[in-house]
């Protein structure tokens, strides 16, 4: 089990069929914080409007967590645009969960992030509202296509691969997006004053100098399944858990075979 000073998730989207929640609840049974920051979409109420998928696992993973809260984990919750009608609470508790617009975290080193979900800083989001939806449904596309994809990638022995990740790397305005994203950001983190970012909206896990600060991006749980965690030294990691249960599975095979052979 992971021990952590604090552990940073967002883009977890509950509510659609293309939310792992079942690996997301994998990793909170097996990671412990005194700080966990959710930053944004954790609920994807745009999806619920138009009918939502709500299988065990996402009522288990929102079980999972006010129950750290009730064993005296402290949770922020930070709201994106997909949960955005929740940013009328910010200031007031639920559940013990604490709503907040945005936040100055301080790591055990002494430095300064601000934290952020970050669809603020998305021109297609803020000014073309429509656009963000239609490119919603794209994406949701492809996010569906990956479960056919890799199930047939399992029965060939394959890992987990991502036709929607792919095709954001490789699309010249998708990276060209990300770029001028992180530079945003980054430029935000700087007029602020403080040492760096920490954000999601995106669902591309990064932690790099940008601008002359540190630009960390959570990631997401419907592709990379990744988070960031704060040590107890203050430096922070990238987890991606995927690889996690991957090199468990290895694990577990050898394991298995080494009992066999011995039999």
């Amino acid at each position: 089990m992971g021990s952590y000073r604090t552990l940073f998730i967002s883009d977890v989207h509950l509510g659609t069929r293309a939310s792992q929640a079942d690996v997301l609840l994998d990793f909170l049974k097996h990671t412990e914080a005194e700080t966990i920051y959710l930053v944004g979409d954790i609920i994807d109420f745009w999806r619920i409007k138009r009918g939502a998928i709500w299988p065990q696992s996402h009522n288990d993973v929102l079980q999972k967590i006010l129950r750290k809260v009730r064993k005296g984990t402290r949770v922020i919750f930070i709201p994106g645009n997909h949960d955005e009608g929740l940013r009328q609470y910010c200031g007031t508790h639920f559940g013990g969960i604490e709503l907040e617009h945005q936040a100055i975290h301080t790591t055990a080193n002494g430095r300064r992030y601000l934290v952020i979900h970050g669809d603020e800083f998305d021109v297609v989001v803020r000014y073309a509202r429509w656009l963000a939806f239609l490119g919603d449904r794209g994406y949701e596309l492809a996010l569906w296509t990956n479960h056919p994809l890799n199930f047939i990638r399992r029965r060939f022995g394959l890992g987990y691969w991502s036709l929607s990740a792919h095709l954001k790397q490789r699309v010249k305005t998708a990276v060209n997006f990300i770029g001028e994203f992180e530079k945003s950001l980054s430029e935000e983190a700087g007029r602020q004053n403080v040492d760096g970012v920490i954000c999601g909206h995106i669902h591309h896990a990064a932690s790099r100098q940008c601008q002359g600060v540190h630009y960390v991006n959570t990631g997401d749980w419907v592709e990379s399944c990744t988070a960031i965690a704060e040590k107890d030294d203050g430096s922070l990691e990238l987890i991606r858990w995927l690889d996690v249960l991957e090199s468990r599975r290895r694990e577990n095979e050898a394991e298995l075979a080494d009992t066999l052979q011995v039999a």
